[in-house]
């Protein structure tokens, strides 16, 4: 997505969009970027989901397409100081989940001043597929003791939203098939595109496979990847190379 600053309508209409021209099936696995429905913004008074707004659009699609979503936006609980930045998950009939609050806050910005980082690693069943999914946001994928708790609780797949910096680029790809292979897991990055009054972005959503094959990329321009995860070849190759088991007794 180009994510429109700070303007929820217009990004809830360009999911849509997107989403129309998709080969979508029942029981899919949807994942959109971080903050897919502001933007990388900072003004939380204004962009955090207080009134639900967000969470009742991803819950109406989820339900609508008959899919599972993991949808990024902010939420500002008002106990706390800060916001937190995270991942929704949204089931087929429309129910949250799941949620996993960003852990590691980007150091070069505002974002530590202003979001609270989470605390925990989550997993969730991905009912359809058979698979344990994980969470994760943008600058957690520098992390990789992250991905290794999300194993340890299960993970099969690591689904990653994210507003990955042009300036930074080059390490996008490369980190996340590292994590694909270290894991013997599938990693998806569902990077935004575009632009806002910040910064640059360059897409380049991609998925891998649990060999660190990659199972498709988009470029710079709006659009969606559509994959098939295979379960039984992932459960295969972890069977025949069990490098994963032994990280999991390793760290017990």
């Amino acid at each position: 997505m180009d994510i429109a600053w700070e303007n929820k309508p217009a990004n809830f209409a360009a999911v849509e969009r997107l989403l129309e021209r998709a080969p979508i099936e029942p029981g899919d696995l949807v994942v959109l970027p971080e903050m897919f429905d502001t933007g990388f913004s900072m003004n939380t008074a204004i962009t955090a989901d207080r009134e639900g707004s967000t969470l009742g659009f991803i819950q109406r699609l989820a339900a609508d397409l008959g899919v599972t979503i993991q949808a990024g936006r902010t939420v500002h609980p008002c106990h706390c100081a800060r916001a937190s930045n995270v991942a929704t998950i949204v089931d087929p009939h429309g129910r949250a989940i799941a949620e996993y609050a960003k852990i590691r806050l980007f150091p070069l910005g505002t974002e530590p001043e202003t979001i609270q980082g989470g605390d925990r690693i989550i997993t969730w069943k991905w009912e359809t597929a058979g698979l344990i999914v994980c969470p994760l946001i943008c600058y957690d994928l520098r992390f990789p003791e992250l991905f290794r708790a999300g194993l340890k609780k299960g993970a099969e797949v690591y689904a990653l939203g994210a507003c990955w910096l042009q300036g930074r680029h080059v390490h996008w790809k490369p980190l996340l098939q590292a994590r694909a292979i270290e894991n013997q897991a599938f990693v998806l990055g569902v990077n935004r595109c575009g632009s806002d009054p910040n910064s640059k972005y360059l897409g380049g959503s991609v998925a891998f496979g649990p060999k660190g094959e990659s199972l498709g990329e988009l470029g710079e321009e709006e659009s969606v990847l559509s994959i098939e995860i295979d379960a039984a070849g992932l459960r295969e190759w972890r069977a025949k190379f069990p490098a994963w088991q032994q990280v999991v007794d390793q760290v017990g």
